[in-house]
């Protein structure tokens, strides 16, 4: 081994060893479903957690002689929708740790990862979860960040702003995973990209929502100043549609717009007592911790929900001193939306999940909550989403006291401030067709969650760049619907 290996701690080895307590990969089965030699494969690696092992199991992957195929094969590449080449990380860490030890072999994985995805230090927190390691989880987030953050140093060093090779202006409504990729992949083509973003700084859902202990804001800073370094120009404190219009960016020579304003608008309970001063919306709580508001939450907190935005509603009342948090779910664990792990991190935490029950009546006095009246459910025949439809069990009437109650009952777009010409869903999204992301509007694209609805970070980025190819051909005249078309190189 190299030099390198010895300057590891044993203990962060040993914990980033422990394949089986950590998860780094959504877990879809797509990587090994498409492999040719999947019962190979499947001797070494769990079938959900391809990429985890790759990125972590180094020590076997060193033993593995057969694991030369993949140098040949990217089936799994081709249908992960992180678009990640897993075999090239794999055999980069093979090769590199035998010569220069892990942590080079670490670093080179690392930028295999940011060749695809222009956000890799806040993937490897957001996506990958170093904080999910239940052994010593503050030495191996520490040492991963300061990883990452190497990594950002050196690329911000060798960057440099990119030739601007079209005179096309392309105007990007917000900055969240979706318009910054957007905006790394048309700069890196040649053109002059400006982002406009309502909050003072940029970031979008990254900044306003995720909590700090699962996205440093240095980290997420750090991924944001490589891609201004590139030429991007980042505008805060713009809120189009008041002031500025779409009509106003073209007018102004903006030749293309890609809108990508995220879901930041929650949705209502819709019961009695909603409007008590001390019932707030998650997404709203999360926003005032971000920026550094001072919340009071009381002893006692409720949150209604059962989303990774209620886990993470619920985790951040807790590091905020209340001392009791209870999130109500009104239908099972098996129909949670939230992650698995996500939910055990929680409980971990301290959080108490109640499964089946739904609030019927926020209880107050004074202007300020007390409490819900709850309603216990049992589940009937599956609905549209396929989840089985929760009823409520007559006469099963509870109440659960509470100071502060947090509503997670889902996140929609706000289109208020689109042209009333732009075509939206049913169910409040901008339509758009799904191969090209163009909207009603000749030259405005839209993607991420204000087009599909709440989603995660990785299909916001696959939303940026498949709106950077569509935009390019879209200005070259060219037909927007072709094939797929590689981001490599300059415009």
């Amino acid at each position: 081994m190299g030099s390198e290996t010895t300057s590891v701690p044993a203990k962060l080895l040993e914990t980033l060893l422990d394949v089986e307590k950590l998860k780094y990969c959504h877990e879809c089965g797509i990587c090994t479903a498409s492999c040719p030699v999947v019962e190979l494969v499947l001797q070494h690696y769990n079938p959900r957690s391809l990429l985890q092992r790759i990125l972590l199991d180094v020590e076997r992957t060193l033993k593995e002689d057969e694991l030369w195929l993949c140098a040949w094969c990217y089936r799994c590449y081709r249908r992960c929708p992180q678009g990640l080449k897993v075999p090239e990380i794999f055999l980069s860490i093979r090769s590199l740790a035998v010569e220069r030890g892990y942590l080079q072999g670490f670093k080179n994985a690392l930028e295999i990862i940011g060749r695809e995805v222009p956000l890799p230090a806040v993937c490897c927190w957001v996506c990958f979860h170093p904080e999910r390691a239940k052994v010593d989880k503050e030495l191996v987030g520490d040492a991963l960040q300061r990883l990452v953050m190497s990594h950002e140093r050196e690329e911000k060093k060798r960057a440099s702003p990119v030739h601007k090779t079209s005179g096309e202006k392309i105007a990007i409504i917000g900055s969240g995973p979706a318009g910054l990729t957007a905006a790394y992949e048309l700069a890196r083509r040649g053109y002059s990209v400006t982002v406009f973003e309502s909050l003072p700084r940029p970031g979008g859902m990254l900044r306003k929502c995720i909590p700090d202990y699962r996205l440093p804001r240095d980290v997420l800073d750090a991924d944001i100043e490589y891609i201004q370094s590139l030429g991007v120009e980042i505008r805060t404190n713009v809120t189009v549609g008041k002031g500025t219009t779409l009509p106003d960016l073209f007018r102004e020579g903006y030749k293309a717009i890609f809108v990508a304003t995220g879901a930041h608008k929650s949705r209502k309970l819709g019961v009695e007592g909603e409007e008590l001063k001390s019932v707030i919306h998650a997404l709203d709580f999360l926003k005032d911790v971000n920026l550094g508001e001072k919340v009071e939450l009381g002893e006692r907190v409720a949150v209604i929900g059962g989303g990774n935005v209620a886990m993470d509603a619920a985790r951040t009342a807790l590091r905020l001193g209340a001392r009791e948090v209870n999130v109500l779910y009104r239908r099972s664990g098996e129909e949670m939306p939230a992650n698995p792990w996500e939910v055990k991190e929680a409980e971990s935490d301290g959080v108490k999940i109640q499964f089946l029950v739904a609030p019927k009546k926020i209880l107050g006095k004074d202007g300020k909550t007390t409490g819900m009246e709850c309603i216990r459910m049992k589940l009937g025949e599956p609905d549209e989403s396929g989840r089985r439809t929760p009823i409520p069990i007559v006469g099963s009437e509870f109440i659960v006291e509470a100071d502060t109650i947090i509503l997670s009952v889902g996140e929609v777009p706000d289109v208020s401030f689109l042209p009333k010409e732009l075509e939206v869903t049913e169910a409040g999204t901008i339509a758009v067709d799904p191969v090209t992301l163009e909207t009603s509007i000749p030259g405005v694209f839209a993607g991420g969650d204000v087009a599909t609805g709440p989603a995660t970070v990785i299909e916001a980025i696959v939303a940026g760049r498949k709106a950077a190819v569509s935009i390019g051909r879209y200005l070259r005249s060219e037909d927007v619907g072709m094939g797929e078309e590689s981001m490599e190189g300059g415009g």
